[in-house]
Protein backbone atom coordinates (compact mmCIF):
# COMPACT_ATOMS: atom_id res chain seq x y z
CA UNK A 1 0.00 0.00 0.00
CA UNK A 2 1.39 3.35 -1.03
CA UNK A 3 1.41 6.29 1.38
CA UNK A 4 -0.60 9.42 0.46
CA UNK A 5 1.73 11.63 2.49
CA UNK A 6 2.72 14.80 0.64
CA UNK A 7 6.32 15.88 0.34
CA UNK A 8 7.08 18.38 3.10
CA UNK A 9 8.01 21.91 2.06
CA UNK A 10 10.71 23.78 3.92
CA UNK A 11 9.83 27.11 5.51
CA UNK A 12 12.04 30.09 4.77
CA UNK A 13 12.89 32.00 7.95
CA UNK A 14 13.94 35.61 7.46
CA UNK A 15 16.50 37.16 9.79
CA UNK A 16 15.15 39.07 12.74
CA UNK A 17 14.89 42.84 12.45
CA UNK A 18 16.95 45.31 14.48
CA UNK A 19 14.17 46.19 16.93
CA UNK A 20 12.80 43.88 19.66
CA UNK A 21 9.45 43.51 17.85
CA UNK A 22 11.31 42.25 14.75
CA UNK A 23 9.55 44.59 12.37
CA UNK A 24 12.81 45.51 10.68
CA UNK A 25 12.70 49.27 11.20
CA UNK A 26 15.58 51.10 12.81
CA UNK A 27 14.07 54.28 14.32
CA UNK A 28 17.30 56.15 13.55
CA UNK A 29 17.47 55.16 9.88
CA UNK A 30 16.83 57.81 7.20
CA UNK A 31 14.01 55.66 5.78
CA UNK A 32 12.22 55.47 9.12
CA UNK A 33 12.58 59.22 9.65
CA UNK A 34 11.26 59.93 6.14
CA UNK A 35 8.26 57.65 6.70
CA UNK A 36 7.63 58.91 10.22
CA UNK A 37 3.86 59.34 10.89
CA UNK A 38 4.13 63.08 11.39
CA UNK A 39 6.06 65.44 9.19
CA UNK A 40 5.57 68.48 11.40
CA UNK A 41 7.83 68.89 14.42
CA UNK A 42 7.48 71.36 17.25
CA UNK A 43 9.63 72.38 20.20
CA UNK A 44 7.15 72.05 23.07
CA UNK A 45 5.10 68.94 23.80
CA UNK A 46 1.77 70.75 24.34
CA UNK A 47 1.97 72.64 21.04
CA UNK A 48 3.25 69.46 19.42
CA UNK A 49 0.13 67.65 20.63
CA UNK A 50 -2.10 70.35 19.14
CA UNK A 51 -0.19 70.24 15.85
CA UNK A 52 -0.49 66.45 15.72
CA UNK A 53 -4.23 66.62 16.45
CA UNK A 54 -4.70 69.26 13.74
CA UNK A 55 -2.65 67.26 11.25
CA UNK A 56 -4.63 64.12 12.07
CA UNK A 57 -7.93 66.00 11.61
CA UNK A 58 -6.79 67.39 8.25
CA UNK A 59 -5.63 63.96 7.07
CA UNK A 60 -8.94 62.48 8.18
CA UNK A 61 -10.89 65.12 6.24
CA UNK A 62 -8.81 64.53 3.11
CA UNK A 63 -9.24 60.74 3.40
CA UNK A 64 -13.01 61.13 3.78
CA UNK A 65 -13.20 63.39 0.71
CA UNK A 66 -11.15 60.92 -1.30
CA UNK A 67 -13.37 57.98 -0.31
CA UNK A 68 -16.51 59.99 -1.12
CA UNK A 69 -15.03 60.78 -4.53
CA UNK A 70 -14.45 57.08 -5.17
CA UNK A 71 -18.10 56.41 -4.27
CA UNK A 72 -19.26 59.16 -6.63
CA UNK A 73 -17.16 57.70 -9.46
CA UNK A 74 -18.88 54.30 -9.27
CA UNK A 75 -20.64 53.41 -12.56
CA UNK A 76 -19.64 56.73 -14.16
CA UNK A 77 -17.51 57.32 -17.26
CA UNK A 78 -14.09 58.33 -16.00
CA UNK A 79 -11.17 59.64 -18.01
CA UNK A 80 -7.73 58.57 -16.79
CA UNK A 81 -4.52 60.36 -17.72
CA UNK A 82 -1.70 57.83 -17.64
CA UNK A 83 2.05 58.02 -18.09
CA UNK A 84 3.47 58.44 -21.62
CA UNK A 85 0.60 60.86 -22.41
CA UNK A 86 -1.92 58.03 -22.71
CA UNK A 87 -5.54 58.95 -22.02
CA UNK A 88 -8.11 56.20 -21.53
CA UNK A 89 -11.81 56.21 -20.68
CA UNK A 90 -13.76 53.59 -18.78
CA UNK A 91 -16.75 52.99 -16.54
CA UNK A 92 -15.40 52.98 -12.98
CA UNK A 93 -16.24 49.91 -10.92
CA UNK A 94 -14.30 49.81 -7.67
CA UNK A 95 -10.99 50.20 -5.91
CA UNK A 96 -9.23 47.66 -3.74
CA UNK A 97 -8.90 48.41 -0.04
CA UNK A 98 -5.34 49.74 -0.34
CA UNK A 99 -6.22 51.84 -3.42
CA UNK A 100 -3.55 50.10 -5.45
CA UNK A 101 -5.83 49.13 -8.34
CA UNK A 102 -9.00 50.39 -10.00
CA UNK A 103 -11.44 47.90 -11.50
CA UNK A 104 -13.01 49.34 -14.65
CA UNK A 105 -15.38 48.16 -17.42
CA UNK A 106 -15.43 49.00 -21.13
CA UNK A 107 -11.92 50.44 -21.07
CA UNK A 108 -11.34 52.50 -24.22
CA UNK A 109 -7.63 52.50 -25.07
CA UNK A 110 -5.76 53.62 -28.19
CA UNK A 111 -5.55 49.92 -29.13
CA UNK A 112 -9.25 49.11 -28.65
CA UNK A 113 -11.88 48.38 -26.02
CA UNK A 114 -11.29 45.99 -23.14
CA UNK A 115 -14.45 44.59 -21.50
CA UNK A 116 -12.97 44.35 -17.97
CA UNK A 117 -9.62 45.61 -16.69
CA UNK A 118 -7.57 46.57 -13.66
CA UNK A 119 -5.66 49.85 -13.74
CA UNK A 120 -2.68 50.12 -11.44
CA UNK A 121 -2.99 53.36 -9.49
CA UNK A 122 0.73 53.99 -9.77
CA UNK A 123 0.24 54.31 -13.55
CA UNK A 124 -2.59 56.86 -13.20
CA UNK A 125 -1.56 60.52 -13.06
CA UNK A 126 -5.07 61.95 -12.78
CA UNK A 127 -8.68 61.07 -13.35
CA UNK A 128 -11.77 63.15 -14.05
CA UNK A 129 -15.50 62.57 -14.34
CA UNK A 130 -18.69 64.56 -14.61
CA UNK A 131 -21.00 64.83 -11.62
Amino acid sequence: MRSNMKTPVSVLRLPRGPDPNSRGFDPNSPRFIALCPTTISSSSSSSSGRVNEEEQRLRSDLRERFLRTLLLMTDKRVEFDMHERVRVRARFGASDIDVLNFQVCDLETPLGVQKEALLRCQDVISCSFEL
